[in-house]
């Protein structure tokens, strides 16, 4: 995932295309066995996104973020001062100081910068509003109607008809913890991302659309289905959704947590950008509206890591970081992806070929310490690296002590790490737009396991809070031991160094988190 392609950026393949059956969506380098073509079915609902609402004037416009002191709304100074640099205010985070503008004067930023009351500023996008892309969804690949009966013939008495398919669920004990709990219908996690099909057979008995929104524009939308992704759009999010909360109802598959409740919150453009406005936005919007986790699977565009010494960059830092800091300061816990470059993200310098996605990328060297992901790399987010089937890390999956938190299934190449029988497929099983099923592989499909897990820790521990959530979840992680030598291709050469003890290390934190401890202890 070099190429500055805009779309969602925790997962690796791109799922497509099933009724009642399991997609199967490929790998870079991995054959397909039977590809199939066709479309993505329509989801049914409004999408109220940027583009549709973007006008006339918007045309060389840039968004930006203005920090000011927290507490208080802009004031008459700072008002004034944006006004005068040829901004318009947009919406203000006044709880966190962060205030959203759009203006079409170059040097916007630079004067703000210079009034007092301003902390920083700095333009959240390189392209224009609307940004000048496109979407990049791959091909649908479905099963035919025999495949779909073997695969629902596998499964067990009492399992959902596609769960046979799922070893992750086990890989964590969520099969043992579902017998045990399924979870509080009193817990929320709301997954910020590309949108949710709430109408999902799957999905639709745990949504909770009070928490739902759509935060495109930086302002909330509450818009009926604004939160859903159109046809257009990629079914990233509702993937992510189904892994955590999926009902155990008799349809299709099982989520890690399928007594919990779901939101949608939308941060993505059509054009697959998660922009600053919207993830600050998002985590506002799940800080004041009772989501108790979040899921982060995607990096804020356009820089994959941003520089601190950069005034632009820096700016993006500071509103996204308060703004994540405040929704746990309001009793959430954040868990985010850690990308799918094989990056130790605790190494001294790291090549960035793909920054800015929305501009002209350049290879530039940076210092990981010092240039953050954001949120996965933010103070208080829980970062998760991804496993495969054979519990090693997955052949992408960024890694680095101190960085790591926890780890989780995210599958990987099935090629590289094969499932035990019956299940077949070294990716995820998730939901899809359209009511459908399929199979994705990424560090975004590790972190949604996770936020389920915590998911299960806060109805097993009503009353505790973020911190104490976090605690139990990296005392009740399965400890796991560095792979050493880690040659995941099995071609003689090493391609990632773990470092670190049993009990902690770089591949996979505090070790593969634990369902069922989160239930029973």
């Amino acid at each position: 995932m070099t190429a500055p392609h805009p779309r969602y950026r925790r997962a690796l393949t791109v799922p497509l295309g099933m009724a009642m059956a399991t997609a199967v969506a490929f790998l870079p380098n991995t054959a397909a066995a039977a590809d199939v073509p066709g479309t993505v079915a329509d989801v049914t609902g409004a999408v109220n996104d940027v583009l549709a609402s973007a006008t006339a004037a918007d045309a060389s416009a840039l968004s930006y973020v203005v920090n000011v002191r927290p507490g208080h709304g802009p004031s008459a100074q700072v008002k004034k001062a944006i006004t005068e640099a040829g901004g318009t205010i947009v919406t203000s985070y006044d709880q966190i100081g962060v205030i959203v503008v759009h203006s079409s004067n170059p040097d916007f930023a630079k004067t703000v910068r210079k009034v007092r009351g301003v902390d920083s500023a700095g333009n959240t996008r390189n392209a224009p509003l609307p940004a000048q892309s496109t979407t990049d969804l791959g091909t649908p690949k479905a099963l035919s109607a025999t495949a779909v009966a073997a695969a629902e013939a596998k499964s067990a008495a009492g399992q959902d008809p596609l769960e046979s398919q799922q070893w992750d669920l086990a890989a964590i004990k969520a099969d043992k913890a579902h017998e045990k709990s399924l979870g509080s219908r009193k817990v929320t996690v709301g997954v910020i991302d590309t949108g949710v099909d709430d109408t999902h057979p799957d999905i639709a008995p745990n949504f909770d659309r009070a928490a739902s929104v759509n935060c495109v524009t930086g302002k909330p939308d509450t818009t009926d289905g604004a939160w859903r992704p159109s046809s257009a759009e990629s079914p990233h999010g509702t993937h992510v959704a189904g892994e955590i909360a999926a009902a155990k109802n008799g349809v299709g598959m099982t989520g890690v947590a399928p007594g919990v409740k779901v939101s949608g919150i939308k941060v993505s453009t059509t054009a697959g950008y998660f922009y600053t406005e919207a993830v600050v936005c998002g985590f506002m919007w799940a800080a004041t509206h009772g989501v108790d986790v979040t899921n982060n699977s995607y990096y804020t565009d356009p820089w994959y890591f941003n520089c601190t010494d950069d005034p632009d960059q820096k700016a993006l830092v500071d509103a996204v970081s308060r703004a994540s800091r405040y929704a746990e300061k309001k009793g959430t816990v954040n868990v985010a992806a850690a990308g799918n470059e094989n990056y130790d993200l605790a190494a001294d310098e790291i090549t960035d070929p793909s920054s800015p996605n929305d501009g002209t990328p350049s290879d530039r060297v940076v210092d990981p310490s010092k240039c953050l992901d954001i949120p996965t790399q933010l103070p208080g987010v829980v970062t998760v690296a991804a496993t495969g089937a054979k519990g090693l890390k997955s052949s992408f999956s960024n890694h680095g002590l101190g960085i790591i938190d926890v780890a989780a299934p995210g599958g990987d190449s099935t090629a590289y790490q094969k499932p035990e029988a019956p299940a077949t497929d070294g990716r995820i099983l998730g939901t899809l737009p359209g009511g459908k099923w399929g199979y994705m592989a990424g560090t975004s499909m590790a972190s949604p396991h996770v936020a389920a897990v915590a998911a299960l820790i806060k109805s097993t521990h009503p009353h505790a809070s973020p911190a104490l959530v976090k605690a139990l979840l990296y005392a009740e992680a399965d400890a796991t031991p560095c792979t050493k030598p880690y040659d995941i291709n099995g071609d003689g050469k090493v391609d990632a160094v773990c470092e670190g003890s049993k009990n902690r290390n770089s591949f996979y934190g505090w070790g593969v988190v634990d369902a069922l401890d989160a239930v029973t202890r």
